[in-house]
């Protein structure tokens, strides 16, 4: 069967490959498995079109939809006789091209407003978005545009903010943290009540203090019962969580409005400080009880043990790091970025070599943001200064998509609902992209 590349390429090529789509997903998205002679000039552009076409033989009814094509488990992002030539692969024998639906958002809804910079996060949770701003609140959206609760209290912008409670089965007690300029952090409790029109205002239940200087970066333990805190004061503080702690709680104070007494606030004392870093501790996740990572501006990346507070992996980059994130394979990979364009994956798994595995350098200024997603072994998104969030595959040197929704800096970006990016920026917006493939 031969294929008529049309408006493929201005000129088509002489030279024919046969070839023969698989794919792993389902009806009606499978088309016969029959080797085809197409043009060698083919992009993936070509063959998005190739099997629209030929999905549409099948089905009149289907609609193109655009997808990309994997040849020996790399994505393709050249031509097909390119892609040969690059790997050496015979054009004579019949070629198994496989097909995925492309990671790219199908959707932008309209961005949410804030009234500072949006500067950090957090869509761990399907049932809402948290966000945390320069105007020194943090906030629940239920969807675009539809604020529910205002976190009110810290002093100063809000820097980092963290889920403890992602995979809740009710939403009646979410707790979630927040931490800013002001040197502490904050804990909070909200319900699942549906939106009335205007966000319901609530106060922390604990404020954790300790820090001396801003806190950066906060992450919680997978069980949600403790989190830790990175900071410009060059430590990681470790904190319980719950409101009834005893053993560090060091003093309860009652708030009075208009004469009736508040919610009960306490205040909390670190656990436990781990020491090392020279600067700023940019970022921290907590993917594991027993382990912590750490991100500093003094070019490191270390590991601690949670147990005995020591760092059981320092590893030297040559820039500022100013985030950090475990994932992909095994979640054992380690992606980073910082004060230059790069974003860079490692794999402290490997003996003898502390060099990335991977080093992608489509942004153009420093990068903000970076997160693995969480049901694929391939998949994060960056963040940057440049005005763009970029979707990732490790089988590709080239960036996935650019979204370019934000008009400024983008200082965040998290994944939500496993097929939407969420991002905010200088522009005061939070912007969710939705409708991406990734699985």
């Amino acid at each position: 069967m031969d294929i008529d590349g049309g408006g493929e390429v201005a000129e088509v090529s002489d030279r024919q490959v046969e070839v023969r789509f698989v794919t792993k997903l389902k009806a009606p998205y499978k088309v016969q498995q029959t080797s085809i002679s197409i043009p060698a000039n083919f992009t993936r552009f070509g063959l998005s079109a190739l099997v629209n076409k030929l999905l549409r033989a099948a089905n009149e009814d289907w609609e193109s939809e655009p997808f990309d094509f994997l040849i020996d488990g790399e994505l393709v992002r050249m031509s097909l006789i390119e892609f040969l030539l690059a790997k050496g692969i015979s054009a004579e024998k019949v070629l198994e091209i496989e097909y995925i639906k492309a990671v790219t958002p199908r959707k932008e809804e309209e961005p949410s407003l804030h009234d500072d910079w949006v500067s950090a996060v957090d869509g761990s949770s399907d049932g809402y978005i948290l966000t945390g701003c320069y105007d020194g609140f943090g906030r629940i959206w239920k969807a675009a545009g539809v604020c529910t609760h205002v976190l009110d209290g810290h002093s100063g912008p809000v820097i980092s903010v963290c889920n403890l409670m992602p995979k809740a089965d009710s939403f009646a007690d979410q707790v979630v943290a927040t931490a800013s300029k002001d040197r502490t952090l904050r804990l909070w409790k909200f319900g699942g009540e549906e939106p009335t029109g205007q966000p319901k205002n609530i106060r922390s239940f604990k404020i954790l203090r300790g820090h001396t200087g801003a806190v950066q970066s906060i992450a919680a333990i997978p069980s949600g019962d403790m989190v830790c805190s990175g900071s410009w004061d060059c430590t990681i503080n470790l904190w319980n969580t719950s409101a009834s702690d005893t053993d560090d709680s060091v003093a309860v104070k009652k708030r009075k409005k208009g004469g009736q007494n508040e919610e009960t606030q306490s205040e909390g004392e670190a656990s436990t400080t781990l020491v090392g870093h020279t600067q700023c501790v940019s970022s921290v996740v907590w993917p594991q009880r027993e382990t912590i990572y750490s991100a500093s501006w003094d070019h490191s990346i270390r590991r601690w043990d949670v147990e005995t507070g020591k760092d059981s992996f320092n590893m030297s980059c040559s820039k500022v790091i100013s985030c950090l994130d475990i994932g992909g394979e095994s979640s054992a990979l380690i992606a980073g970025g910082g004060s230059d364009p790069v974003l860079r994956i490692w794999d402290p798994r490997k003996p003898g070599s502390l060099s990335p595995i991977f080093q992608f350098s489509s942004h153009s200024s420093w990068i903000s943001s970076c997160k693995w997603h969480d049901k694929s072994w391939f998949h994060l998104a960056s963040a940057s200064f440049d005005g763009k969030v970029m979707l990732w595959d490790l089988r590709t040197a080239w960036p996935l998509s650019v979204i370019d929704t934000h008009k400024d800096k983008v200082l965040c970006a998290d994944w939500w609902k496993g097929d939407s990016v969420i991002s905010g920026g200088a522009d005061s917006k939070l912007c969710i992209s939705s409708g991406i493939s990734v699985l």
